[in-house]
């Protein structure tokens, strides 16, 4: 990440700084704080609200960081998400749903703080952008939690939550990259971005839907098996757009990418689509089994749990 990166509408900087860094030292000191932060976070909210929190403290600290600084920089490395991390275990102990000390929190910002102020070379404004990140997300994902019992009928599984996340991830990019830029320049923009909501919110609920019957845990993966390979399919197809009679392979590499797929991109398509089904079908199959073998229990434990539970 650096300081023309917006302007200059590189956006994918926005993530990817996140995953590299300076030497050795540098990643092991934010994976030793991933490790002893995140364990906490993960194990109270969940791997999909982990992910979402984690990806926006990583974005949203870059662009708050960017925003703080008035000369030129270079910033690399997971410290904001991170700091997000921490941000959100904050949340929590406000929200009295973390069982931790106030120690716990005095010493990790307070060693933040002193490595900000000790060392030059330390991003505090991605640091303090992601931290703020992480606590707000986390809030709102509470408050998301809080409006869904009166919206949903059942608690989702997380194996159908980090699916639905990274889903919805796919849909932005490509409400936000394809079809949103070319109606933005006609002044239409908001028609993508109005399509892909109603379309999410559309999909949430067959889920929610399907898991609230019999046998509906095997029939809501089956949708989402169904779904990533569509979804890969869609991808391969605005992928062979950009593809060129004859596409040179080059330093970039995406060039190298669309010169192995453009000879055969319906075939490479239609395959990619399979493995994602099959690797959905694999990775959920502890979940395909208990709906297979459901008599009627597992949709009213989940409707249960949604109603015993409010909030994160």
């Amino acid at each position: 990440m650096y300081a023309g990166a917006i302007a200059r509408h590189e956006y994918w900087r926005l993530v990817a700084y996140g995953f590299l860094h300076v030497n050795f030292v540098h990643l092991t000191m934010n994976m030793l704080c991933l490790v002893l932060w995140g364990a906490h976070l993960e194990r109270r909210v969940g791997p999909a609200y982990f992910l979402i929190i984690y990806l926006c403290a990583m974005v949203l600290g870059a662009v708050i960081g960017n925003g703080i600084h008035s000369t030129p920089y270079l910033t690399v490395g997971a410290s904001g998400a991170t700091s997000g991390i921490l941000g959100a275990l904050l949340c929590l102990w406000i929200l009295g749903k973390l069982e931790v000390g106030f120690d716990f929190f005095a010493i990790n910002i307070g060693l933040n703080i002193a490595f900000a102020f000790g060392n030059s070379r330390i991003d505090w404004g991605v640091h303090l952008g992601g931290f703020a990140a992480g606590l707000i997300i986390c809030a709102l994902l509470d408050l998301a939690e809080k409006a869904n019992v009166w919206v949903l009928r059942c608690k989702f599984p997380e194996p159908v939550k980090v699916n639905l996340t990274l889903l919805g991830c796919v849909v932005a990019l490509w409400a936000w990259s394809g079809p949103g830029q070319a109606m933005a320049a006609s002044g239409s923009g908001w028609i993508p971005a109005f399509v892909a909501v109603v379309a999410s919110c559309a999909v949430v609920k067959a889920i929610d839907v399907a898991l609230s019957v019999r046998r509906g845990l095997a029939i809501a993966v089956a949708i989402l098996a169904c779904m990533n390979a569509a979804a890969v399919t869609l991808s391969g197809w605005v992928l062979a757009s950009s593809c060129t009679p004859r596409w040179p392979t080059g330093a970039v590499p995406l060039d190298n990418l669309l010169a192995a797929f453009c000879p055969n991109p319906v075939l490479i398509s239609g395959l990619a689509a399979i493995g994602a089904a099959a690797l959905t079908l694999w990775l959920c199959s502890k979940e395909i089994s208990r709906g297979i073998e459901d008599v009627g229990f597992v949709g009213a434990s989940l409707r249960a749990e949604r109603n015993r539970r409010h909030g994160l």
